[in-house]
Parts: structure tokens; C-alpha cells; sequence
């Protein structure tokens, strides 16, 4: 079963310039579009090293050889690929964000488009749930992940009405918390005021950024000195991260520089920024706020 129209398939692939025999990691398995991509390019010889925390992604699992899918966050990447005895590997893919069948799914709670729990968790085992977040986060809490996360100016008016009604009764679905807010949802701006909201709240339940940051500080260590790191992101927070990242080797601050001015960092970009072309916007309109970055070691 293909869930997930794979954004940026051949270029995200394309930037990892794939060795026949070359051992490679696809830390959002998903669908498996990226992943069946990858394999395609590999020779007998070759690997490939899938990660995904969602039990869904199990029903794409690949029969193949060449092919290992570890059920779990990529947070824990160095520590999975040494279980299975890879210090280095060629290339790193990442698709970052939620796919288009976690969207489509109303039980778990992702969309605002159906009304469904709120969950948003995208590893179902875990204890922090959207609905809890709602009913339970003090009122200040719950301000600075719509501010930080949700990018919203309104943060504390929406954390107010939220913990105001929440004194009446319980918030349990997405349409009531939707109906709930909905004096703060112009109609020229709902699905972006909604959208703010419901990433900010997905963002705090599956700690995206802190998931992003550990990854992005283990890959430097795992990478060969051709190998490649190719990340596609969705929204401003996440390509923040990997933009900084990529070029201080930091989230936060500026490198030291040594006596000549230069600054040490562990990568170096390739490439230029690339965003998806127009047909395949209309083609699968979850693409349009896509971006990829590249990078690899620097020598």
C-alpha cells in the first residue's frame, strides 16, 4: 500500500548520489517512495536502513534483501545502525513532517479538515497526546507552544479560551476545539490560523524539533567523507534548524572563529536550496511548502 505521494522524489534521491554498493538510511519510511527509489539505484550489494515510529508504515515494509526496517524515532539513529553493525554510511535521507495518509486518517487526529480525537501522536504507544495537552497544560504552558511552535500572535487569547472552556468539560475532538476557536480563525485565514495550530500542538506532542535537533548532531559522526545528507522540510521551524545547522553546526548562536577568521563546522552545503516546480504542486498540493537542503561532510 503507497500512502504517500513522495515529495521531491527524484531530486531528494538525485542529491544523495547513490553508489551501487553504497549503505544508505531513510529515516521517514512512510509509504516507501523514497525507499523503493533508493533501492532502485542500488546494486546487489548495496543497503538500505529504513526508520519509522508509526506502526502504520509496517503494511509498505519492502521485501527485499538489501532492505531493514527499524520500527522506532530517528532520534536513536546512531544507536539502531550500531545494533546492526553500520558506523558509516553513504547517505541520509529525511522527509521530514507528517505524511499524507496520518492527514487522511481522521482517528488519529492531524487534520482539521476531520472531525477525530485529538491525538496526533505518531508513535501510538506514546503517553502525550494532543488531548492531553488541551485539558491538561497549565494556561501560560500552553501559550508558548502556540507562540513558539505555532508562530501564532495571539497565543495567549487562544491559550485563555482553551483553558476557559476546558473548566465546562472536557475538549476531545478536532472539530470541537476547531468550533472552540473559531473567533480567532478569520474566514480569508482559516486553514492557515487552523494549520498554525494544529502544528503547534502536533509539533509539543511528538517533540519534532528536539527529535530534529539530535538527529541533525549524530549525522556528522555517521556519514562517510562523500556521504550525503538530504532533508526535506515543511514548514519555517524545521528548515531553521537545518539551515543553522548546516551552516554553523549550531541552533543556537555564532562558531568560533580561529585566528585566521574561519569557523569550524562539521558540513558544508551543496547545492542550492530547491523547492518543488509547479506541476507538481498541483500534482499534490501538500508539496508547496516543501523545501530540500543538502549537505555533506566537510573535507
Amino acid at each position: 500500500m503507497e500512502y504517500h505521494n513522495s515529495v521531491l522524489l527524484r531530486d531528494s534521491i538525485d542529491a544523495l548520489a547513490i553508489k551501487e554498493d553504497g549503505v544508505y538510511v531513510d529515516i521517514t519510511f512512510g509509504g516507501g517512495g523514497h525507499s523503493r527509489e533508493i533501492l532502485s539505484r542500488l546494486g546487489e550489494k548495496g543497503k538500505l536502513v529504513a526508520f519509522d515510529q508509526d506502526p502504520d508504515a509496517k503494511r509498505n515494509k519492502i521485501q527485499d534483501d538489501r532492505f531493514v526496517l527499524i520500527e522506532e524515532n530517528f532520534r536513536y539513529i546512531s544507536r539502531f545502525l550500531k545494533f546492526y553493525g553500520i558506523k558509516k554510511v553513504d547517505g541520509i535521507l529525511a522527509d521530514l513532517g507528517v505524511s499524507s495518509h496520518q492527514f487522511d486518517e481522521a482517528e488519529r487526529g492531524f487534520s482539521t479538515r476531520f472531525d477525530g480525537e485529538l491525538d496526533m501522536r505518531m508513535n501510538q504507544s506514546s503517553k502525550i497526546s494532543a488531548k492531553k495537552i488541551i485539558n491538561s497544560y497549565p494556561e501560560e504552558m500552553l501559550a508558548n507552544i502556540l507562540f513558539m511552535y505555532g508562530e501564532l500572535r495571539n497565543a495567549r487569547a487562544i491559550a485563555k479560551t482553551i483553558v476557559e472552556a476546558r473548566d465546562q468539560g472536557a475538549i476531545e475532538t478536532s472539530f470541537q476545539l476547531r468550533k472552540l476557536l473559531q473567533k480567532y480563525v478569520p474566514k480569508a485565514k482559516e486553514h492557515k490560523i487552523l494549520a498554525q495550530i494544529f502544528q503547534a500542538i502536533r509539533i509539543e506532542v511528538n517533540e519534532e524539533l528536539d527529535v530534529l535537533k539530535e538527529f541533525l548532531i549524530q549525522t556528522p559522526e555517521l556519514l562517510t567523507p562523500e556521504g550525503r545528507l538530504s532533508i526535506i522540510s515543511y514548514h519555517s521551524l524545521e528548515d531553521r534548524l537545518v539551515k543553522r545547522f548546516i551552516r554553523t553546526g549550531l541552533f543556537t548562536g555564532e562558531p568560533e572563529k580561529d585566528f585566521f577568521g574561519n569557523i569550524d563546522v562539521p558540513l558544508m552545503k551543496v547545492g542550492k536550496l530547491m523547492i518543488p516546480d509547479k506541476q507538481e504542486i498541483r500534482n499534490n498540493n501538500r508539496a508547496r511548502s516543501a523545501k530540500l537542503r543538502v549537505a555533506k561532510l566537510k573535507t
